[in-house]
């Protein structure tokens, strides 16, 4: 633990291009207000501000903020979000049962006060958004705590960013959480003794002997924390610290409160289940600021590619840490909201004013003719939109919507 407390504790922090994090004062609310709001309408978005501002003291400081900054750290949209589930959602699910009774066990984590009219509403969304993000990507698979995630980003951003959210993040930060087995899972916990081996070898080594493992770290890792924190507060404040950072930040925050209880582990029985007893009960009452700084300084000591050497980390290959760096590269070059809002409205003005010549043009052909037009020569569709004087929004558009389907998609459209 000396190594650690040697360290100097600053209060800001700076996620770098590997998702590690470097200090940095805290300049003052008003200031850190004036950066994200300068940072979110630079073209492109200036992703490494944000994530500086999410990784530093106080987070993103307010919802309102959380809800332009979030989408970013995440390459997100705001003019291109899923549409609301329908009914049929829960059709035929294999996971539906399951996913109700977690949501409906889920009320602890709602506002306290909350009518229960309004709970009621939001744990119906809650339902339907985590089946619509398991329906898109079959491969995922549904593990009891992805509901604390889901319902953390519900009440900060609402229902149709959430989807968008919960979708990206288990394709990349939480992938290993949703394979069919635990087996990615457990890789993830692995990194969690060779930290501490770095830091205190003397709390490793009870640990080790008292054979306690890392299961009392899972619910912290798979729900980042949501589940085993009584303040909403503390949880946001994870979450924007998680958003922009490595996926196994949680891992190296697990790390820190451990270390931060070493006194309290050292003096329990060395019995796996008087330790397990122990560090399975997170306090309340953590200094959660010192231990994120921690973290980010460990990370930037012991990062992954060191500690993945040791032969316990060998055999398994994490989605979560292979995909990371293509993810954040692709978050650099997004456009401010300003400009998308103004895209998307011209795409829509023009798409709506090719649809309106295009029908005309239907209505003057006979009917047998017309319903071929329609249904089979879509290579003539698009040759109408191309000698259009409003050609580039609506080709542009037709062909990024066919491209998000699939190439297949693409392909039925000539």
């Amino acid at each position: 633990m000396n190594r650690l407390k040697k360290k100097k504790q600053n209060a800001g922090a700076e996620v770098n291009g590997n998702g590690s994090v470097t200090r940095e004062p805290d300049c003052g609310r008003k200031q850190k207000l004036a950066e994200i709001h300068q940072a979110l309408i630079n073209d492109p978005v200036d992703i490494e501000t944000l994530r500086r501002a999410a990784g530093s003291k106080g987070g993103l400081l307010t919802d309102e903020l959380r809800r332009k900054v979030w989408p970013k750290l995440l390459n997100i949209n705001v003019y291109d979000l899923p549409h609301k589930p329908g009914r049929d959602v829960r059709e035929n699910h294999k996971d539906f049962n399951q996913v109700v009774l977690d949501v409906r066990r889920s009320m602890k984590r709602f506002p306290k006060g909350m009518r229960a009219s309004e709970r009621a509403v939001l744990q119906e969304q809650m339902i339907d958004i985590i089946l619509e993000v398991l329906k898109r990507t079959p491969q995922l698979h549904y593990y009891q705590g992805y509901h604390d995630v889901a319902v953390t980003l519900l009440l900060v951003v609402g229902e149709r960013m959430t989807i968008a959210m919960l979708d990206t993040l288990s394709n990349h930060h939480l992938r290993d959480f949703m394979d069919p087995t635990m087996d990615s899972t457990k890789h993830i916990l692995n990194y969690l003794m060779p930290i501490l081996e770095q830091v205190d070898t003397e709390l490793h080594d009870f640990m080790i002997r008292a054979e306690v493992g890392t299961i009392f770290a899972l619910s912290w890792l798979i729900t980042w924390y949501g589940h085993v924190l009584s303040d909403f507060k503390h949880t946001m404040r994870l979450y924007d610290f998680f958003l922009a950072s490595h996926p196994l930040m949680p891992i190296y925050l697990a790390a820190t409160i451990v270390l931060h209880r070493e006194k309290e582990v050292k003096k329990t029985e060395c019995d796996m289940a008087m330790v397990h007893h122990l560090l399975s009960r997170i306090p309340q009452d953590l200094p959660y600021e010192l231990l994120i700084g921690q973290a980010q300084d460990l990370f930037n000591q012991y990062p992954p590619s060191l500690l993945a050497k040791r032969a316990a980390l060998q055999p398994r290959k994490s989605l979560s840490i292979s995909t990371f760096q293509a993810f954040q590269l692709a978050t650099l070059h997004q456009r401010p909201d300003s400009v998308l809002k103004r895209l998307t409205k011209a795409q829509g003005s023009s798409t709506s004013r090719q649809a309106s010549r295009y029908s005309g043009l239907e209505a003057a052909l006979p009917q047998e003719r017309g319903q071929l037009w329609g249904k089979r020569n879509r290579m003539v569709k698009m040759a109408v939109w191309g000698l259009s004087a409003t050609l580039g929004a609506a080709v542009f558009a037709v062909a990024q919507t066919a491209m998000d389907w699939g190439p297949e998609a693409l392909l039925q459209l000539f």
